[in-house]
């Protein structure tokens, strides 16, 4: 069986095994001559801190950019593109994270996903409990890190 993958994503909060994740994407991506989409998982806390100016937004976004300027450091060859979902409810599961990603990956679309699956304990690591939700529903192949 070969694989056709030309887009690979990876979901990322604020945690050391996104950047892992990162680099994960990025080797399965070279492997197959695919580009890598790095999706930045916002929790509804720091949402709700930034709306309130609690949380500085550009602090945020900064976050977000190392992340992709470490990726495109290390890159190669490969494309890298990003984007941000914000405002998902762990209680409400039609706003599930996992359902999240996975809306995301059908509309680029994307044909692997890398998910990183150790939880933080912190109000922006979001994505814990959504490796098994994506690596449960996803109808892409995904790798869980």
């Amino acid at each position: 069986m070969s694989l056709d993958i030309e887009q690979v994503l990876v979901p990322v909060d604020a945690t050391e095994q996104a950047e892992t994740a990162v680099r994960y994407g990025l080797g399965v991506a070279e492997r197959y001559d695919a580009a890598v989409h790095v999706l930045h998982v916002v929790d509804e806390p720091v949402k709700r801190g930034v709306e309130a100016g609690d949380i500085d937004a550009e602090a945020v976004a900064d976050e977000q950019m190392l992340l992709v300027d470490g990726a495109n450091d290390i890159a190669g060859d490969v494309s890298v593109s990003h984007s941000t979902v914000v405002g998902f409810s762990r209680s409400r599961l039609q706003q599930h994270p996992g359902s999240a990603i996975l809306d995301v990956a059908e509309d680029l679309p994307a044909d692997f996903i890398v998910v990183p699956r150790s939880r933080g304990t912190g109000p922006d690591e979001a994505l814990g409990k959504s490796a098994q939700y994506v690596v449960e529903y996803a109808s892409q192949p995904v790798l869980s890190v």
